[in-house]
């Protein structure tokens, strides 16, 4: 999976937004009702390095793996850094960007997440 499968694929899950913050941030931020759950960095000497939030028994088991380190400044919240999207296997990518979105979609109430899944109750009708 290159980059642009990558973006394209964030930008497909249920209720997910892209948004490009400009400097001193340069990313591309990735959310879903207003939680992050992935972004890449859009400036040199990173440009486009992914990072993403993974689950607490991944965390060590990942940052162990070449190509794959603590995300700056959020790896203290379970965040990794891909420096190559293209070098990671495509399934298990789309796997953890799945659970990121997922993780940040369980952070929204009950009503919100229903509203961005489309799974909310009929209205009822007297």
């Amino acid at each position: 999976m290159d980059t642009a499968q990558l973006k394209a694929f964030c930008a497909a899950l249920p209720g997910a937004e892209d948004h490009e913050h400009a400097a001193p941030a340069n990313i591309l931020v990735y959310s879903v009702g207003g939680r992050r759950f992935a972004h890449f960095k859009t400036s040199a000497p990173e440009r486009w390095r992914f990072s993403l939030k993974v689950a607490p028994e991944r965390f060590l088991e990942l940052t162990d793996m070449p190509g794959i380190r603590p995300a700056r400044w959020l790896g203290r919240h379970r965040w990794i850094t891909i420096v190559d999207v293209a070098a990671f296997p495509g399934d298990q990518l789309r796997a953890l960007v799945e659970w990121s979105w997922r993780h940040a979609l369980d952070r929204l109430s009950k009503a919100r997440r229903e509203a961005i899944l489309g799974t909310g109750a009929a209205p009822r009708t007297s």
